[in-house]
């Protein structure tokens, strides 16, 4: 028996164009295979230099200077029993962008020092980033992550000043080569929700700080570019 040919009628035509267009539509907004993970630049120092920062002093002032070591426009923090850092305001959405990346030296280590106590809170080089509470400051919360002289790589604690509300996270420690570069990269929006154990959303600012003030100690840090990435 000869099978009938289907008759494409005006509904059955709109139809097919309908799905037809939905079909462009979805692999247009796809994204493709291999496609450009999402970045947000926080600290693109060869073309802005420290445009965006401001500094912060709690104890005298770690020198910051824009340098070049090699090919690289880095920063440059030098600091002899002081304590001042560089922050940047700057919303992130953490859906979108959850991966904090770096790259960061200590060229002259700080002897090995009690981090969970009030004298011994210094750090070779340390960036942060923090969950402002608005009026409602007691609900700052911040990570700390730090190049610890003690503390073993892993190692997480309260801050001594302001207790659970920063938590700090040793990345690098004693065992790291001095003058050495590290690339880093932490899924923040984890570690905000395994060290507070709530989903949060959005970090307002990022810091970098390289202070020696309750030691008294000597030492200086570089800082490469900084930025959120989807991936």
């Amino acid at each position: 028996m000869k099978t009938p040919t289907p008759t494409l009628t005006k509904t059955n035509i709109s139809s097919s164009l309908l799905c037809s267009g939905i079909g462009i539509l979805l692999l247009l907004t796809t994204p493709a295979s291999g496609a450009e993970p999402m970045k947000t630049a926080i600290g693109d120092f060869a073309a802005e230099g420290l445009k965006g920062w401001e500094e912060k002093s709690f104890s005298g002032k770690t020198d910051y200077q824009i340098v070049t070591v090699g090919t690289e426009t880095v920063i440059k923090a030098t600091s002899q029993a002081a304590a001042s850092g560089l922050f940047k305001k700057q919303r992130i959405d953490l859906q979108q962008t959850p991966y904090l990346n770096w790259r960061w030296r200590v060229d002259k280590p700080l002897q090995a020092l009690n981090e969970q106590t009030k004298s011994g809170d210094d750090y070779g080089a340390r960036i942060y980033v923090v969950v402002d509470g608005g009026l409602f400051f007691w609900k700052t919360k911040a990570i700390n992550y730090v190049w610890a002289s003690a503390s073993p790589k892993g190692k997480s604690w309260p801050n001594a000043f302001a207790g659970k509300s920063a938590m700090m996270l040793a990345l690098r420690s004693s065992t790291d080569t001095p003058a050495n570069w590290y690339q880093e990269k932490r899924n923040v929006a984890a570690d905000l929700r395994e060290f507070f154990g709530t989903e949060i959303r959005y970090i307002d600012a990022i810091a970098i700080m390289t202070d020696t003030d309750n030691s008294g100690q000597q030492t200086s840090a570089y800082y490469g570019d900084i930025f959120f990435s989807s991936d």
